[in-house]
């Protein structure tokens, strides 16, 4: 499955784009959406969303209300950083677990990409944390990285890791790790909506995935 990162700040353009969408991951933080905003896109839709704000834009006082709405309005999934305070982590965790809403842990890496070590440790971590899903996004800085970053389905084939390195480089772990256990993989809806280095969009990737089934 695909699931569109969506930034747009419009609703009645981001309810559009959801509802031609498979999956869809609505980017509070970049949207710059509010309480009410936020309560309308996700009680309109009953498309699979991802609920996500980053704290690099937004408070943390004021992402854990946002979240916690999208959550009350039937957000499938809330997107909870790896790195996220003890203050924030735990309450978003256990309102989502109450709220039947599942929860996504992510690490995010926009320097390189680790050993597979420390890469186990932070998924281990994750999952007895509560993850039901564990998202690894790092950066490529060489095909190495890529191998090693889908090297990771190896070890946990039970299709709730979503891992890919962003950056040029990384762009085939986007399509690859379709093929190797991911529940899903992010596009854009277009170039001017990407949200990440080396995002493709989702015409570019069912390209991708419709030559490889014919080959």
């Amino acid at each position: 499955m695909i699931c569109v990162s969506i930034p747009e700040k419009n609703t009645d353009k981001c309810l559009a784009m959801i509802e031609s969408s498979e999956m869809a991951e609505i980017r509070i933080d970049l949207a710059g959406f509010n309480e009410s905003e936020v309560r309308r896109i996700f009680s309109k839709s009953d498309k699979p969303l991802v609920a996500t704000c980053r704290p690099e834009i937004t408070e943390d006082k004021l992402r854990v209300k946002l979240l916690k709405a999208a959550i009350d309005e039937g957000a499938e999934y809330v997107d909870v950083e790896f790195d996220a305070t003890k203050e924030v982590k735990p309450e978003l965790i256990e309102y989502a677990k109450t709220h039947n809403c599942k929860v996504i842990i992510s690490y995010h890496n926009f320097a390189d990409t680790p050993d597979k070590t420390k890469l186990y440790a932070i998924i281990d971590s994750s999952f007895n944390e509560g993850a039901d899903i564990v998202k690894i996004a790092t950066t490529a800085q060489c095909e190495s990285d890529c191998a090693r970053i889908l090297s990771l389905y190896e070890h946990y084939p039970s299709n709730n890791l979503v891992a890919l390195a962003m950056g040029e480089t990384g762009k085939i772990t986007r399509v690859a790790n379709l093929f190797l256990g991911s529940p899903f993989t992010f596009a854009s809806i277009s170039e001017e909506q990407k949200t990440a280095s080396g995002q493709l969009t989702v015409s570019e990737i069912n390209i991708i995935k419709n030559i490889i089934r014919k080959v």
